[in-house]
């Protein structure tokens, strides 16, 4: 390619952003939008939805649970299906039985339906975000990636984001039908739009002729059991409870079989070969820790502001969407400075700002409200998108283009991966620690201590109205407030536990090697 130099010349037609393409690319960032959005998008209702099935308390997380566990299967796996049906049939063919199933979760009657359809939509709907991640990195020059990866960055984060926002908003305003149904319109748009638009690339039907189903099969044991393991795990004493046990025993041999077929198959169904590149590596890496800060924020926020708060769905999804706002307007800005800023020191930028976010969190109180997290939720809006950008440049953008589209798959199940695994170690973290805290406060609440009998004779006299129940009433109240202080200083450790890995991980970059920048003017992949 030519060398730029100081005398003006016209800009070759690769370098610019073909408007058919662009539409078409938007339709399916949309599309994207809707599929992520929809992993959180009930998890402000889950209560709501629970009445209106009549399921129980057990079988109510399964409607997040069985999204999360078919999605995780399908994302790796979109790569080989675009490849050989092509984008636009697999993309098509993905929103389409998204948005039928959306429809058939909005109308179902019992636990057991809702979990089919849940299941079924995360499956085909999977399929929706590798893809864009993959068309953004083939069908766009490299120079014009400062205004791509914003874009599907700011989507891949925000949405999970807002989406207990939403969902909270939806579910108030109308019924959790609507969580579903809002989904359909849309869907049915995008649908038509790539279906008659995108035209990137062609199918290779002949990669169906060495279709690994053996493969196939263990990668969903595998991924699925690992999946269920984690999600159940914290709130079962994981290895204790019989189902639990068993998806781990089955995600065990999965992996074993899955990895020999990667191995010894003539067109394994997930090539880890694109693993061999050191910064593809290590960007699959930092977007692992990414998903921690996440989908594990997007968690602990909530469960503080219900847990110790009492705030409802709505007031958590009203305070949470500072950090959506921030994400919205740093976006453009992240996206401008990887012309000019080694997109290393962004990313180490990006985790030091997640650490120092969580943080000034290990001082939280009982009495935290929207002020108090108003400087950590903002830490993290801006940090998100400081690091997605130049993260997804790093780990995409320097492939040749024959590997993005099975490597855009191993990179979002990283980011997804990260989330689970984040969630299971904060919940079990957060578990052990309230007990240790609980059983420490409990020895120091000691009868024989003149503060804790006077405390209680305090508490006592604003029971006194109630007879005989005094006594009762007044112990109840004081273990309820231990409960509730043992729990806080459970997030305190957790956010320091955080506060760790991102800090080091900030030390990361020193494993990386300086990638071109988006805009040196470098129009092809690596």
């Amino acid at each position: 390619m030519a060398t730029a130099t100081a005398t003006a010349i016209p800009v070759p037609a690769e370098e610019t952003i073909d408007k058919r393409k662009l539409i078409a690319f938007l339709a399916m960032v949309f599309g994207m939008f809707m599929a992520i959005l929809d992993i959180q998008v009930v998890s402000a209702s889950l209560p709501q939805i629970q009445a209106g099935l009549g399921a129980s308390g057990d079988e109510i997380p399964w409607v997040q649970t069985a999204y999360l566990v078919a999605e995780v299967v399908m994302i790796p796996l979109s790569g080989f299906l675009s490849r050989a049906f092509s984008t636009r049939w697999t993309f098509a063919v993905s929103c389409a039985g998204f948005t039928v199933m959306s429809f058939m979760c909005g109308t179902a009657t019992n636990i057991n339906e809702m979990i089919i359809y849940r299941a079924l939509q995360g499956f085909i709907g999977g399929g929706m975000i590798p893809t864009v991640f993959a068309a953004a990195f083939t069908i766009f020059p490299r120079s014009k990636q400062a205004i791509v990866s914003p874009m599907i960055g700011l989507v891949a984060t925000l949405a999970p984001t807002i989406g207990p926002t939403v969902g909270g908003i939806l579910t108030d305003a109308i019924s959790w039908h609507w969580l579903f149904f809002i989904n359909v319109v849309p869907g049915v748009i995008v649908t038509l739009m790539t279906f008659s638009m995108v035209d990137f690339d062609e199918p290779d039907l002949s990669l169906l002729s060495n279709f690994d189903w053996t493969g196939l099969i263990s990668m969903a044991v595998f991924l699925g059991g690992l999946e269920y393991a984690l999600e159940e795990g914290p709130g079962h004493d994981w290895f204790a409870e019989t189902p639990v046990l068993v998806m781990s025993v089955l995600a065990a041999v999965g992996a074993v079989v899955f990895f020999a077929r990667v191995l010894l198959a003539k067109q394994p169904i997930v090539d880890l070969y694109a693993f061999k590149d050191g910064n593809f590596a290590t960007g699959s890496l930092l977007s692992f820790v990414l998903g921690v800060g996440l989908y594990g924020l997007t968690y602990l926020f909530p469960v503080y502001l219900a847990g110790v708060r009492g705030y409802d769905s709505r007031m958590i999804g009203e305070t949470m969407f500072v950090t959506g706002l921030c994400m919205f307007f740093t976006a453009p800005i992240a996206g401008n400075l990887t012309r000019f800023v080694d997109p290393r020191l962004m990313i180490a930028g990006g985790f030091i700002g997640f650490a120092a976010g969580t943080w000034i969190m290990t001082g939280i109180t009982h009495d935290w409200d929207f002020y108090e997290i108003l400087l950590p939720q903002i830490l993290r809006g801006v940090s998100l998108m400081i690091c997605m950008v130049p993260i997804s440049n790093i780990a995409l953008g320097t492939l040749p283009p024959a590997r993005i589209k099975n490597a855009s798959g191993l990179f979002n199940l990283m980011r997804n991966l990260g989330g689970a695994v984040g969630l299971a170690i904060i919940n079990t973290a957060l578990n052990k620690r309230q007990d240790l805290h609980l059983s420490r406060l409990g020895e120091a609440v000691n009868w024989s201590r003149d503060n804790v009998m006077q405390t209680y004779e305090n508490m006592k006299a604003g029971f006194v109205a109630f007879g005989a129940a005094a006594d009762q009433m007044t112990v109840s109240r004081l273990v309820g407030l231990m409960r509730r202080e043992a729990l806080v200083m459970a997030f305190s450790d957790v956010f320091l536990l955080l506060t760790l890995l991102f800090g080091l991980l900030s030390f990361s970059i020193f494993m990386l090697k300086k990638p071109q920048m988006a805009g040196g003017g470098g129009g092809g992949g690596h």
